[in-house]
């Protein structure tokens, strides 16, 4: 498959050539190794297939080319985002004060929630990570099941807390976690700043991990493919 892409593996051009050729060579050459992940019999991983509204929706996207960090910058993407957490908020039930943003996918919304649930569970242990740092700061302890998605460990790494602080619980044949060793992993971590990760979709089984049992007192974080990669950080 690397041979039938050799072509897309040009020399650094000396000069510019015009758009429409490098398009049109664009599309030849990346051709054979394009992956039909929206095809009917594609059964690897968590992709979705492209539908109409949204191809039409990215193309109005690239059209626009917004920036949408400031409301400033665009209005309407800010308004689309507020609209968003409000819908998000009434089909979850979300209290007031709750915050959203849109993120590049499920490395991001991980990395994202783990960082509100480090900088929540430090600030209750009368740490200031944002001001501080996390030199001498306290250990938090992150409690996943064995089948935690990849994108965890990738953000514990980018946070500053490392696999070293993710206490494995134990799982069933659906990748949930055990509510009973979850419990005792809990009584474990007592005294400690915790953080649970939760997944709410596995990503093999679709199975939603015991939330009822691991946000008490403490944060929790989900971050699931229940359609597409997310993450929540609920109290």
């Amino acid at each position: 498959m690397r041979r039938r892409c050799a072509a897309l593996a040009v020399p650094l051009p000396e000069q510019g050539e015009p758009a429409a050729r490098v398009v049109q060579a664009l599309a030849r050459n990346a051709d054979p190794g394009i992956v039909a992940s929206g095809g009917p019999r594609f059964f690897g991983f968590v992709i979705g297939g492209s539908v109409p509204a949204a191809l039409a929706a990215d193309w109005l996207t690239s059209a626009w080319d917004q920036n949408a960090g400031l409301f400033v910058l665009s209005p309407a993407a800010a308004v689309v985002e507020e609209t968003v957490l409000g819908w998000l908020r009434e089909l979850f039930s979300l209290p007031e004060g709750t915050g959203m943003g849109f993120v590049t996918g499920g490395q991001m919304a991980n990395t994202t929630c783990l960082a509100a649930a480090r900088h929540a569970v430090l600030a209750r242990a009368g740490w200031d990570v944002a001001a501080q740092g996390l030199n001498g700061a306290p250990r938090i302890v992150v409690l996943a099941g064995d089948e935690a998605h990849v994108t965890v460990h990738g953000a514990l790494r980018l946070l500053g807390l490392g696999d070293a602080s993710v206490g494995k619980v134990k799982s069933d044949g659906q990748g949930r976690m055990l509510p009973d060793a979850l419990r005792d992993a809990l009584r474990s971590a007592e005294g400690a700043p915790v953080i649970v990760c939760a997944q709410a979709g596995n990503v093999n089984t679709g199975s939603f991990d015991p939330l009822e049992h691991g946000a008490g007192g403490r944060r929790a974080i989900g971050g699931g493919h229940p359609g597409g990669p997310s993450g929540l950080t609920a109290a």
